[in-house]
C-alpha cells in the first residue's frame, strides 16, 4: 500500500512559536511536514509557487490590531484565505538556565511581543530592546548565546522547546490578549461550513463612498466583524478596505448582496470564504 505524502505547511517563525501553535492546532489529526520562514513574504511566496499546500500567518492581535503587511502580501501575490485560527498570547520574559531578572540587560521579541508588553517594559527602562523575525527564534537566539544577560519575551512551549528559565510570567499588557491566523491557500477553497467571508475593495472617489458600501452589509443583515484600511501605493489618501463580513457566497441572497456591491466599486475581490473559528479558544 502506497504511504500518503505529508501535507507541506508553510509557518511563520520556528518551533515553539505562536503560529506552530496556531498550526497545529489547525491541522491536528493530519500528516503534516512544515517548512518554518522568517518572513511573512517567504510563507505567503510559498503557497503563491505551490511549494506547500498552505501557509500559516498572523493577521490580527486582539491588543495591537492588524497585522497590514500580511493583508498586503495576500492580495499582492493572489493567494486565498482558507480557514482562521485564534491562540491565545500568554507572553513570558525567558532567559538562560541560571539568569535571574535582575541580570537582564536586552531582551529580544518580535515587535508585536514588544508591542504587547509595554506596561512590563516600562519597569525595565535600562533594558535595550531588539525588535526580532519571531517570538520563537528569539528564544532560540538566547539558547544560542547562553548568555545571562539577554532574555526573550517568548511563550511556554518555546521556554520547554529551547531550555529557557521563565523568569516572568504572563508579563502581556491584555490578559485576554488573543491573536488570529489566517491559513493561507493558492486556490479559492469551498466547504459546505463556510461562514466567513474576506473580500478587499476601494470606493469610487467620492463623498459617502464607504458609508454606501457598508450600507450593503447593513441592510441585507450582514455582520461585518472587521475593517482594516490599507493605502494604495502611488495614490496618495486613496485605500485599499479589508472586510470580514458572515455569509457563504453559495447562499442566492449573499451573492446577489456581494455582486451590487461590487457594481459600486472600482476594485472588489473575494479573498475567501472559509469557516470561521467561532472563538472557540477565546473565553
Amino acid at each position: 500500500m502506497t504511504k500518503t505524502k505529508p501535507m507541506a505547511i508553510a509557518c511563520f517563525g520556528l518551533p515553539g512559536s505562536y503560529t506552530y501553535e496556531a498550526m497545529m492546532s489547525y491541522f491536528d489529526g493530519k500528516d503534516i511536514e512544515p517548512q518554518y520562514a522568517s518572513q511573512f513574504e517567504d510563507v505567503v511566496q510559498a503557497v503563491a509557487r505551490r511549494q506547500v499546500r498552505y501557509g500559516v500567518l498572523p493577521i490580527e492581535n486582539s491588543s495591537t490590531g492588524g497585522i497590514t503587511d500580511v493583508y498586503d502580501l495576500i492580495h499582492r501575490y493572489d493567494c486565498h484565505i482558507a480557514g482562521e485560527k485564534y491562540v491565545r498570547i500568554e507572553h513570558n520574559l525567558l532567559g538562560v538556565p541560571g539568569a535571574t531578572l535582575a541580570d537582564i540587560h536586552e531582551v529580544y521579541s518580535h515587535p508585536q511581543g514588544i508591542a504587547q508588553c509595554r506596561d512590563f517594559l516600562k519597569g525595565h527602562e535600562d533594558w535595550l530592546l531588539h525588535p526580532y523575525f519571531s517570538t520563537s527564534q528569539s528564544a532560540e537566539m538566547v539558547h544560542k548565546t547562553g548568555d545571562v544577560h539577554i532574555g526573550a519575551i517568548a511563550n511556554t512551549i518555546s521556554a520547554d522547546m529551547y531550555g529557557l528559565t521563565i523568569l516572568a510570567r504572563h508579563i502581556n499588557d491584555n490578559t485576554m490578549n488573543y491573536t488570529r491566523f489566517f491559513i493561507i491557500s493558492a486556490e479559492m477553497e469551498e466547504s459546505d461550513d463556510m461562514d466567513k467571508i474576506t473580500l478587499v475593495l476601494t470606493t469610487k472617489h467620492k463623498p459617502g463612498a464607504l458609508y454606501h458600501v457598508l450600507g450593503h452589509f447593513f441592510y441585507n443583515a450582514m455582520n461585518m466583524t472587521h475593517l482594516e484600511s490599507r493605502p494604495i501605493k502611488g495614490r496618495p489618501f486613496e485605500y485599499f478596505f479589508h472586510i470580514d463580513v458572515m455569509g457563504n457566497i453559495r447562499n442566492p441572497a449573499t451573492a446577489i448582496v456581494l455582486h451590487n456591491l461590487e457594481e459600486h466599486c472600482n476594485y472588489f475581490k473575494i479573498l475567501g470564504n472559509y469557516p470561521s473559528d467561532k472563538g472557540g479558544n477565546i473565553r
